[in-house]
């Protein structure tokens, strides 16, 4: 069997390990003083207690008494009157910039301040809202961790093989088998030339961090049998730049770190593109796979035929592992631009492909 494989892993390092990301393919009001921070969750005195009830609404008085912190929040604003545009000039004069959407997003309550940036922002924005002294900071509580459930994780030995190169080659780059994003969407072009050859790739992914802290996404590519994998080339085109690359010449296998040019949050998304620009095989290739150690939300792949190369048969089909029998099958019929796509939703973890036939 055929086919160039291409494994995008994506997986996430913390501490002193860089985190990253990873998945499989192949084919085949006034200033009153400077605000202060104190860490850990407080209680508000008697005095300040009193000082709430005499001198607030009573609606903004039971916030700040009892919470939640959102919507202390966004009944302070509403009783002070203040534009968020206006706060936030409010909270640059006194050295504390941060941006509308966190400022929106806190009152709304889908996001809450936890980072000290943000709780200092805490601390001033009681000041310019006139409130008494840790009425805003003690109704956060101890500080959440900041990761978020992951979708079930497969070992990428699970989906390319032999297992033990993929386990070799990922430990040079201390790949961790947790991966760190999710793939929301991805769409995936490849191209077929004259000489019945996978010639290129390319990827487009908008993918969603579970975890703080990812900075980069690791591509994993596996060429056809005989394939020279030092002649294959990485394009890095879109929200990423090239990082360190490792191949093993034997099993035709390529590890390839896509920095991002910034570092996610848990729950940022990021828009991705890269792409392979495949090595000639001694065999004309008649499959391409991507397999998924973590799932996606959807697929698309959609392969491209040289006028003169057209197969004669197509079909589309799933795996639980490489090697295995289909678990699911559909016949493709070749349309007027020389294409064939699948589309897949909720996807979980395997092997997904096209396969097409010459004669």
């Amino acid at each position: 069997m055929n086919g160039a494989r291409e494994t995008a892993a994506r997986d996430a390092r913390t501490g002193d390990k860089p985190p990253r990301g990873c998945e499989y393919s192949r084919s085949k009001p006034g200033l009153r003083r400077p605000a202060q921070v104190r860490a850990g969750p407080r209680t508000l005195g008697t005095s300040q207690e009193a000082a709430i009830h005499r001198s607030e609404p009573p609606d903004l008085a039971a916030a700040l008494r009892t919470g939640p912190f959102h919507l202390a929040l966004r009944t302070a604003i509403t009783a002070r009157g203040l534009a968020l545009h206006r706060i936030r000039r409010h909270l640059a004069l006194r050295g504390v910039n941060i941006g509308l959407t966190s400022l929106s997003y806190w009152q709304q309550g889908r996001r809450r301040p936890e980072r000290p940036e943000s709780l200092r922002a805490v601390a001033a924005l009681e000041d310019v809202l006139d409130l008494p002294e840790h009425s805003l900071t003690r109704l956060l509580g101890p500080r959440r961790a900041t990761t978020t459930v992951g979708p079930p994780v497969r070992p990428y030995r699970d989906l390319i093989s032999p297992a033990t190169a993929v386990d070799h080659l990922l430990a040079t780059l201390a790949s961790p088998r947790d991966t760190g994003l999710h793939t929301i969407t991805h769409i995936e072009r490849v191209r077929i030339g004259p000489d019945r050859q996978v010639t290129r790739r390319d990827s487009q992914h908008a993918l969603r961090a579970h975890r703080d802290g990812i900075d980069r996404y690791l591509a994993l590519y596996q060429g056809d049998p005989g394939s020279d994998i030092s002649l294959v080339g990485v394009r890095a085109e879109e929200n990423c730049r090239p990082g360190r690359i490792r191949r093993d010449h034997a099993h035709h296998l390529l590890a390839a770190e896509l920095l991002l040019d910034r570092r996610l949050r848990a729950g940022d998304t990021h828009l991705l593109g890269y792409g392979f620009d495949d090595a000639p095989s001694p065999d004309p290739s008649c499959e391409y796979v991507r397999g998924f150690n973590s799932g996606a939300g959807q697929y698309v792949l959609q392969i491209t035929f040289h006028p003169t190369a057209l197969p004669v048969r197509c079909h589309r089909f799933a795996l639980h592992s490489p090697g295995g029998a289909p678990y699911e099958t559909e016949e493709l019929t070749l349309d007027g631009h020389r294409c064939v796509h699948l589309v897949a939703t909720a996807v979980r973890p395997c092997i997904l492909g096209i396969r097409w036939d010459w004669e």
